[in-house]
């Protein structure tokens, strides 16, 4: 699985910015458990929507840790392919948003995203940064990466 594009650029590993991620449309997969316990049911759902409609897969995959729920951006030139919910999944237009970001490499564990949401959280204080919601995972590379190549980020909206 290759993905078409990127929905907006990455954070690199070790960095920390602020950015603007671009509006556009998501597809949503929601479950009971939080994400790391629940991310291969929220994946299936989501797979199975872009392939029967005929969607390129697209990077990065975002992640709500608690109540999980993940999330695919659907490529600008492919939204017209996504435009009904289907049982487990949700078509989302979301607009542009300022996020704080880390970018950290490694597997896509509950203790690797602790670990650099601590080290967001601490970098935010101490710039006297506005926050509003939980931070959440940004996850790039696909489940056959090898973990010592995985890259992601957490983010965090800003006021």
């Amino acid at each position: 699985m290759s993905a078409a594009e990127k929905a907006f650029p990455p954070t690199e590993p070790g960095e920390i910015e602020i950015k603007t991620l671009p509006s556009g449309r998501v597809l949503e997969s929601s479950g009971n458990g939080d994400y790391f316990s629940e991310s291969d049911r929220l994946f299936s759902p989501l797979f199975r929507y872009i392939q029967q409609n005929g969607i390129a897969m697209t990077t990065p995959v975002e992640a709500q840790i608690s109540p999980g729920k993940m999330y695919f951006w659907v490529a600008e030139n492919q939204v017209d392919k996504a435009q009904k919910d289907s049982a487990n999944v949700k078509v989302i237009d979301v607009p542009s948003r300022r996020v704080a970001s880390i970018g950290a490499h490694g597997a896509y564990t509950q203790a690797n995203f602790e670990e650099a949401k601590k080290a967001l959280l601490k970098w935010i204080e101490k710039e006297g940064v506005e926050t509003e919601g939980e931070p959440y995972g940004v996850y790039w590379n696909g489940p056959f990466t090898p973990w010592f190549l995985k890259t992601f980020e957490v983010h965090v909206r800003l006021q």
